[in-house]
């Protein structure tokens, strides 16, 4: 808001939202008092500033959810964090337990973890120090020991059980030598004692979490094994201790069924365990890299302290060998530092005094000091992680069809449990009652979502973990969905293809200019300037030896030029379009531009006095992997179009030197985002690659933004995907892990759904109507696990993933 008009504005916009009572806007403050008669009413409210015009800022915000075991389960945590007023967005991720929201400024965490724990489930806040090591590592490793434990306590009692009672099926004699020695009801009452000494022990966590979700009428995951237990445990308790209640003929026990299907759960859940750990190592491994400890100056001495307590501005020192603990600048010593965790290049870097430091990247020869400049949760390193976890954590849009099944998913399960033994009971042979049961509990255990939970977010896991191991930070997990179908990819020259180091090669003075006088007032102009181009023409100035004047009333024209006072003469550089605005006839050196443009080198122009003094040529060279890189996007079918500012001769000279497609040249900084519209229109879904900054607008514009990071400058808003190492080599990486991820959650969903599809009616008997078998719950429960499982070792293969080329 910018003045009173808005004020009103925001107000009309406001009182005009069903429910809210009162409306009062504060310019200096930039906030909104409202009264709500119906809290629920505040994402009107929200939307209708929107639409005015205006932008409510909202928070990020992470919760540790514990507790949840399947896809029914993140769809009930969503639900209960977006009925919170405030609460924007809700994510929750399966694999890694959290949940990644969007709030408005106010809303109170203890409302978030009342919602959750109202759910049924515990959560925690995560706060900005979460990219630190935060207990996850631990707890998952308390998890697995506890799992563990269970899993050895439920085998070892189910498997007196399991062979008592099915070993009889298998060997007769065995099933007579019980009844000779013990007697059944003996062997039945040790099945009893046994079974329930597993399910109300290492089996109560089903109980403790399904029983309360079934009275809530939010059946999980949990409620499906534990009434699945407790029906064949209870019937087969009264089978037991008071058989007459049964019908003739009925009186069976299937204690074996209740245990086992415990002992292979808990087998898979321990499996899943291994299995997430194994899935996070990405995240593990990058914070492995930041040292424990820093070496600071305090006085005259050097103290270890943690690195938790380093702070801005302290002097650090590092030693041959070791982990640079921060980001810094060298103030002290020259070393050759391995910067490959951040660069991707496996080449040592050198480092002296001025020279910037990465944390956590390691020194070698030397040793050094340096200045502390970013800590804690600002480095490099952090942000790193930050967006790795962040992409982990996102949903894309693929999983927005699993949601909307899983939710109505379990308690179609219990229907479908239900009807199965509504249908043995009429129709069935004897024991129908039995059969019912038998049927019906398989189907509520064949039927657990934990596969379709795990499908999407576990190979998004792995798939960012990875791509972040080869240099690629995926900043929002959309993009890994986006890339796949990717048709044209648009690339910015300077910089992405090329070094981004321009060299000044020629310059030829017009009738009557001296060389190296024009040179040194092009030099005097350039020096006011940043620009890539303008630092090349002062480093060829002073490599003659050319003193650099001083330049007063500096001006630039964004892509066209620059011009300046120097020494009492005007003197103004840049493209001919420049020269033209200027009234300036540059056809005299056609010839030369013409000739130096299929070199692939820029043509530039010099005015001094109102006269066309000069033409000069500036090259950029290209990287060492841009053609490599480009045959490789050419081989996985994409489209290469080249944007440039440069003049038409010199890009076709280098699209034709690398095979480029298309090219887009002469364009503005602004005109890139209609040349990225165009291309769209023509292509298809497309993908741009710059430096994210001049090329920010077409970053934002583009289906995918990719920036390409020059190590330090990662946290580049406008782009989707950042590049590490700044090479080309990199989009091409990205864009073939983004198709091994996609196909990798289609192949996953494909077996969870089509698992369920193929085994439910399986489970209800349907086999046996044309002769078949009966699925055991035994066979049910081992299906079920192994699904789990089975999804899960499918998406860790994206671990040994390797870009083509």
């Amino acid at each position: 808001m910018s003045c009173a008009s808005c004020v009103g504005r925001v107000e009309r916009a406001l009182a005009a939202v069903p429910g809210v009572a009162r409306a009062s806007v504060n310019l200096a403050r930039e906030r909104a008092d409202i009264a709500l008669s119906d809290a629920a009413q505040l994402p009107a409210a929200v939307q209708a500033v929107e639409a005015a015009g205006y932008e409510v800022p909202r928070q990020s915000m992470e919760l540790a959810v514990a507790d949840m075991s399947c896809a029914s389960c993140v769809g009930r945590v969503e639900r209960a964090l977006s009925a919170v007023p405030g609460v924007a967005s809700a994510a929750v991720n399966l694999a890694t337990g959290r949940a990644q929201l969007q709030v408005l400024p106010g809303v109170a965490s203890a409302a978030l973890l009342q919602a959750v724990a109202r759910a049924g489930y515990e959560a925690q806040v995560l706060g900005d120090t979460a990219w630190r090591p935060d207990g996850t590592q631990a707890r998952r490793a308390h998890e697995q020991a506890g799992l563990r434990r269970a899993l050895i306590v439920a085998v070892v009692l189910a498997l007196p059980v399991f062979l008592a009672e099915m070993g009889g099926h298998v060997f007769p004699a065995w099933h007579h030598y019980i009844e000779a020695t013990i007697g059944r009801q003996a062997s039945w009452v040790a099945q009893f004692v046994l079974t329930a000494l597993v399910l109300f022990g290492p089996g109560w966590r089903f109980f403790r979490h399904g029983v309360p979700a079934l009275l809530r009428g939010a059946p999980d995951m949990n409620s499906l094994v534990a009434s699945g237990t407790l029906a064949a445990f209870l019937y087969s308790a009264v089978a037991t201790f008071a058989p007459g209640l049964l019908p003739a003929g009925t009186v069976h026990v299937y204690y074996e069924s209740a245990a086992v299907i415990v002992a292979l759960i808990l087998l898979g859940r321990y499996f899943e365990a291994r299995a997430k750990g194994r899935a996070s190592a990405a995240i593990e491994r990058l914070l492995d890299l930041q040292p424990r400890m820093a070496r600071v100056l305090r006085g005259n001495e050097a103290r270890e302290i943690p690195v938790e307590e380093v702070r801005s501005g302290d002097l650090v020192q590092v030693r041959p060998g070791e982990r640079i603990a921060v980001d810094g600048e060298v103030v002290e010593g020259a070393s050759f530092v391995d910067e490959s965790m951040i660069s991707g290049e496996s080449m040592p870097v050198e480092k002296g005094p001025g020279a910037s430091l990465v944390g956590g990247t390691m020194n070698q020869n030397g040793a050094l000091t340096f200045r502390a400049t970013q800590v804690g949760g600002a480095t490099v390193l952090a942000q790193i992680i930050r967006m790795v976890e962040q992409a982990q954590g996102s949903k894309l849009p693929i999983q927005a069809l699993v949601d909307r099944i899983t939710m109505w998913f379990v308690p179609a399960v219990m229907s479908a449990a239900l009807l199965t033994c509504v249908l043995w009971l009429v129709f069935g042979p004897a024991p129908s009652l039995g059969l019912a049961l038998v049927n019906a509990v398989a189907v509520l255990i064949v039927a657990c979502p934990c596969a379709m939970g795990l499908a999407t977010p576990t190979s998004i896991m792995v798939g960012t973990g990875r791509a972040a191991q080869l240099g690629v930070l995926f900043r929002k997990g959309e993009a890994l969905q986006s890339l796949e179908k990717t048709s044209v990819l648009a690339v910015d020259k300077t910089g992405t293809l090329t070094k981004g180091r321009p060299e000044l090669t020629d310059l030829l003075p017009a009738p009557g200019f001296d060389r190296l006088r024009v040179l040194g007032l092009l030099a005097a102009v350039e020096a006011k300037s940043e620009h890539p181009i303008a630092r090349a023409i002062v480093a060829a100035a002073q490599a003659e030896g050319i003193a650099v004047a001083e330049a007063r009333g500096f001006a630039a024209a964004t892509g066209m030029g620059a011009g300046a006072e120097v020494e009492g003469v005007r003197v103004d550089v840049g493209a001919d379009r420049y020269m033209a605005q200027l009234g300036l006839d540059v056809s005299a050196f056609a010839m030369a531009a013409q000739g130096l443009g299929e070199q692939g080198r820029t043509p530039l122009y010099a005015a001094v006095g109102g006269r066309l003094a000069a033409m000069l040529a500036v090259a950029d060279p290209l990287r060492d992997t841009t053609a490599q890189a480009l045959r490789t996007l050419h081989g996985l079918g994409l489209k290469v179009a080249m944007l440039t500012g440069d003049n038409r001769r010199t890009a076709q000279a280098i699209a034709s030197q690398l095979g480029i497609d298309e090219v887009v040249a002469e364009v503005l900084p602004a005109g890139k985002v209609d040349a990225v519209r165009r291309l769209q229109a023509r292509y298809g879904v497309l993908a741009y690659v710059g430096d994210g900054i001049n090329d920010a607008p077409a970053l934002a514009a583009a289906d995918v933004g990719l920036a390409v990071g020059g190590g330090t400058d990662i946290a580049i808003e406008a782009a989707d995907v950042v590049l590490m190492s700044g090479d080309l080599a990199g989009v091409a990486a990205a864009i073939d892990l983004s198709r091994a991820t996609m196909r990798n959650i289609r192949q996953n969903l494909f077996w969870a759904f089509a698992y369920n599809v193929a085994l439910i009616p399986v489970a209800a008997g349907v086999l046996y109507l044309f002769g078949g078998p009966l699925l055991s719950p035994v066979f049910a429960a081992a299906a079920m696990a192994l699904s789990s499982v089975f999804v899960l070792g499918n998406a860790l293969r994206l671990r040994r993933f390797r870009p083509r080329a």
